[in-house]
């Protein structure tokens, strides 16, 4: 089951940097500045933004099954309208129904653990599935660049697109419901009234709003930046820019093993957890000397090592929901942190962009490795104990 998670996260990967890889081709076809380019990504952080609140309630409404093959449906589709872009306009209207659809992938991978992993096993089962986001970004570069020198650019969205359609499929035959889950609390979850007044929840979401915008920047600026700063050309992009992400994946598997590690010495929950993400954030700040180094070689490794920071950050965060409440609300929970997630990613993409044009890369790479911290704040100082939040009738009780 988790396996078809990992490769719906790559999927959904290989979906979003498609964009990112086309961007320089785009950017000159429809004459888009640094700016405009960070409008369109608003677009989809708005949209993901939004779908965040909807979704993660809408799996846990529909169950697993369904809710997950019917928003991965919709992002395919989404994509591959894509392919019928004339200008600014009509790609950013694209790239919205896009965030729409992919706002359901972690909300969705995040209740598979919870229903089919126990306490020591989920960051790892985590880290597994979410490792599917680096595969997916690997694969990427150098697969849409052949396309598009190949067949054109329309095609790359095309052929992307129909993979996530195959997939629903195949989930819609393959999934079900662990024999220990009750069906009937999954369709009744607790009240997001009641999930939204928990310290955890909205001091989970806030972290997230420091946290992901930083990935969010290498995905979707990472390629841009090679060719206007480093001096990449399309094709020397589709041969490096997948490093840093074939690294990142790494991250995912090194971030459960740490949290299971420490586990298994004895020590609780919440120091294990908060411990490795704290480790990992750490290593996210090599974006500060990666920009100033004048080696391209460094460069990237350094990115890489940010970038590896940030996914091991996440393997354990993601198993943060499952820790605090039953696999019933999960999905809920992920999709309203998410919307700090979301939210967080529209005002630095803008920030992005302004910096870019105005200055350079260098303050933008500085602030990058620096907000994290300010998540890892926030999970010490605020977010309180990782155990069991009570029900509604228990806390009322």
């Amino acid at each position: 089951m988790i396996s078809l998670v990992f490769l719906a996260t790559a999927i959904n990967y290989l979906d979003r940097q498609t964009l990112s890889v086309v961007a320089p081709v785009l950017m000159s076809r429809f004459h888009m500045s640094a700016e405009g380019y960070s409008r369109v990504i608003f677009a989809f952080m708005l949209a993901y933004t939004i779908m965040n609140a909807v979704s993660g309630p809408l799996i846990d409404r529909l169950g697993t099954r369904v809710g997950y093959a019917l928003t991965t449906a919709w992002w395919s589709v989404a994509a591959m309208l894509h392919a019928f872009a004339t200008g600014i306009w009509s790609l950013a209207v694209y790239r919205f129904l896009l965030g729409m659809g992919e706002a359901g992938n972690w909300p969705g991978g995040v209740k598979v653990v919870a229903e089919w992993f126990s306490v020591k096993e989920r960051a790892l089962a985590s880290g597994f599935f979410n490792s599917g986001s680096a595969v997916g970004a690997i694969v990427a570069p150098p697969l849409i660049v052949w396309i598009v020198l190949k067949e054109g650019w329309r095609y790359a969205f095309v052929v992307v697109g129909a993979v996530g359609l195959l997939w629903s499929l195949a989930w819609l035959f393959i999934y079900r419901t662990p024999d220990d889950v009750d069906v009937k609390k999954v369709r009744s979850p607790m009240p997001i009234r009641y999930l939204l007044r928990t310290r955890f929840v909205w001091s989970f979401s806030v972290a997230k709003i420091f946290l992901d915008p930083v990935w969010y920047f290498y995905i979707f600026w990472f390629p841009e930046y090679l060719k206007s700063a480093r001096h990449f050309n399309l094709a020397s992009i589709g041969k490096y820019a997948w490093i840093p992400f074939m690294v990142a994946g790494f991250g995912n598997l090194l971030g459960g093993w740490m949290a299971r590690g420490l586990l298994r010495r004895g020590i609780t929950v919440t120091i294990a957890r908060k411990a490795a993400v704290t480790f990992f954030a750490l290593l996210m700040a090599s974006a500060i000397p990666a920009v100033l180094t004048p080696g391209t070689g460094v460069a990237i490794a350094l990115v890489s090592l940010a970038m590896l920071g940030y996914t091991g950050v996440t393997a354990n965060m993601l198993a943060f929901p499952a820790d605090v409440f039953p696999p019933t609300v999960v999905a809920t929970i992920w999709g309203i942190a998410s919307m700090g997630s979301g939210f967080g990613g529209m005002v630095f993409a803008l920030a992005t962009g302004w910096a870019v044009l105005h200055y350079s890369y260098i303050p933008v790479f500085i602030g990058f490795g620096l907000i994290p911290m300010v998540a890892v704040s926030i999970i010490w100082l605020v977010l309180g104990p990782l155990r069991p939040v009570p029900a509604p009738s228990e806390s009322m009780s």
